[in-house]
């Protein structure tokens, strides 16, 4: 079973909600994969024993200017104007490739071959008594993220469960996140701003086809608005995580929030039961 673990806004506790999650689940032995390639951080508040670092590349094109003939088809081809053909060289804007071989492939002089690019890395840990934590790195200036996130979705296929913690936001990057997930949590906050992205991140759920419930954290008993968007898009309020100081003093701090909130552990219990009772 693959469980993403989505939202629009940032900070709104994806995080929290995956770790604890892992934790609560540890016999089953799960993988935490954090995608949040950009930023992660879900290493920060687990205890990690690391066992690997894999490099990642992506292809891009590589001119050999003896063959070029500035015919210009390979700029024409190019859909992301990730080349521009002058007189006497081609530019290839590295940035700007989406890696699709058509230019090496339909260049008329083979001119054109593909070599590989660092684009990050995939940092595999051990955490003791819980499972494994993949964590996508993603090279400082590095314009593409899911490159890294689809390749370090693809390691520990075969584990019983898989829970994605994902980057914010309704971009490319939440999205190759949340792909062929079985079910997708988003966590929101009762707030004008989580509304709203809310709703951005259960279009794109919905385009995808991906079954999926609600989180609210920093529940303080308001959620009108949250409760009548659930009710009209038909995605239910799985759980309510009430405000707590404390809790947010405690994860500041790198402690167990589990130990901070125990009600968390229940809380946990229960939405699992409700994505395992949806799946079925």
């Amino acid at each position: 079973m693959q469980i993403a673990v989505a939202s629009g806004k940032g900070g709104t506790g994806k995080t929290l909600l995956s770790t604890c999650l892992m934790k609560v689940l540890g016999e089953f032995n799960p993988v935490l994969i954090d995608t949040d390639v950009e930023e992660p951080n879900a290493g920060l508040v687990l205890p990690q024993q690391a066992t690997s670092t894999t490099n990642v590349n992506r292809l891009v094109p590589e001119i050999d200017f003896g063959k070029c003939t500035s015919c210009g088809i390979c700029a024409e081809l190019c859909k992301f104007n990730a080349l521009v053909v002058m007189p006497d060289k081609v530019l290839v804007f590295n940035e700007l490739c989406h890696s699709c071989g058509a230019c090496a492939y339909l260049c008329p002089e083979a001119a054109i071959k593909e070599k590989e690019h660092h684009i990050g890395v995939i940092e595999e840990a051990i955490v003791p008594g819980f499972g494994t934590l993949l964590t996508g790195r993603l090279t400082v200036g590095e314009a593409q993220s899911p490159p890294l996130i689809k390749a370090v979705k693809k390691k520990k296929p075969e584990a019983e469960l898989r829970i994605i913690d994902c980057p914010p936001g309704t971009t490319c990057a939440m999205i190759e996140s949340i792909s062929n997930s079985d079910y997708c949590l988003l966590v929101t906050e009762p707030t004008p701003f989580g509304l709203h992205d809310l709703e951005l991140s259960l279009e794109a759920m919905g385009l995808l086809g991906i079954p999926g419930g609600l989180v609210i954290n920093r529940w303080q008993g308001q959620e009108q608005e949250l409760a009548a968007l659930s009710e009209r898009i038909g995605v239910p309020i799985l759980a309510r995580i009430p405000f707590s100081p404390e809790l947010a003093r405690a994860y500041m701090r790198g402690q167990d929030p589990l130990e901070a909130m125990p009600e968390l552990r229940g809380i946990i219990n229960d939405i699992m039961g409700r994505i395992k009772e949806a799946l079925s």
